[in-house]
């Protein structure tokens, strides 16, 4: 295995697993699978809905003797309904309980997205709409400053209840916003990004301001497909670009996709709920691409992005609401 550097002293396994679409029924086991299988990066957020299964997966993994905690890096995310001041700890503890630990590794802001306040005892996870039995269900955003909720992502890690605290979804003006008023910087940012989406100039200054990067979505497409955001004419897994460069080295086109993500110096979450697939993207540490594969592989940019809120937000709960330009 693999790490980044996080912050100061951290260490971010550069392959985890995405916990994004997991299904509930078969996640406590995936997630202890996993463990045994060697991941140490487990990536969570309240949005998932299954963080609670999540959760016995991993004690399953520490009853079984597979790993200790300290060994183990879980992160979870701010969900956009929670970003008042007053909202971001109890969303924090609310993950905790559900993930039976006693502080997560990193708290990531989801979304630069701030939506109307949805109670625990009213919806949980309170997803996108502010009202899905209403005549006409849409999401509704409200007024919050990145600026307020950043000083309260603050509070909990200085209270302990996680070690890092970071930023998703973030353009670089908007992380050169948190960076004019941070006490404490964003230790990592987590973005999509994949061959088709590369994002240069986001790495680089990421690079530059020491924060860690992280892909989510590293394969691209799949998981957009079976949503409509995406089509299987979308796959990098069958450019032939990369299933050339995967035929030379005797690798799954996925393994080449993902050591490029890992060899550019980002960390990456593949999901899947298949064992063989979940071994085969842990093993791209005993193979390395060339200078040439690299170059090659990041001139498929395509600057194609599958989650984009302001495509999905508008199509799916009524409200236009972008982010990137």
């Amino acid at each position: 295995m693999q790490f980044i550097d996080v912050a100061s002293e951290g260490k971010l396994p550069s392959i985890g697993l995405g916990l994004w679409k997991v299904d509930r029924s078969s996640a406590p086991q995936i997630v202890a699978e996993a463990i045994q299988m060697g991941y140490r990066h487990l990536d969570c957020a309240c949005d998932y809905g299954n963080e609670s299964e999540v959760g016995e997966g991993i004690q399953l993994a520490f009853q079984r003797g597979y790993c200790s905690r300290s060994e183990l890096w879980v992160t979870s995310k701010l969900w956009n309904t929670y970003h008042r001041a007053e909202h971001v700890r109890p969303a924090l503890e609310r993950s905790l309980r559900d993930l039976k630990l006693d502080y997560l590794d990193l708290y990531l802001i989801h979304f630069p997205i701030s939506l109307a306040y949805v109670p625990f005892d009213q919806r949980y996870p309170p997803g996108w709409m502010y009202d899905p039995k209403s005549a006409q269900p849409r999401m509704v955003a409200v007024p919050c400053s990145i600026q307020e909720t950043w000083q309260a992502m603050e509070d909990v890690q200085r209270a302990g209840l996680t070690k890092y605290i970071g930023i998703s979804n973030f353009s670089t003006a908007l992380i050169r916003d948190v960076l004019s008023y941070a006490a404490i910087r964003p230790a990592v940012l987590q973005v999509e990004s994949h061959p088709y989406l590369v994002q240069p100039k986001l790495l680089r200054y990421c690079n530059e301001e020491q924060i860690a990067f992280t892909a989510f979505s590293p394969l691209g497409a799949g998981s957009y497909v079976p949503l409509g955001m995406a089509k299987q004419t979308d796959s990098i897994l069958a450019d032939p670009i990369i299933l050339g460069i995967a035929e030379t080295h005797q690798r799954s086109p996925a393994q080449i996709v993902l050591r490029w993500g890992v060899q550019r110096g980002t960390a990456v979450i593949p999901k899947s709920s298949n064992p063989d697939h979940l071994r085969e993207n842990l093993s791209i540490f005993d193979f390395s691409l060339s200078d040439a594969e690299m170059n090659l592989i990041q001139s498929l940019d395509r600057h194609q992005r599958f989650n984009d809120p302001g495509v999905f937000c508008e199509l799916a709960f009524g409200c236009y609401y972008p982010i990137y330009d």
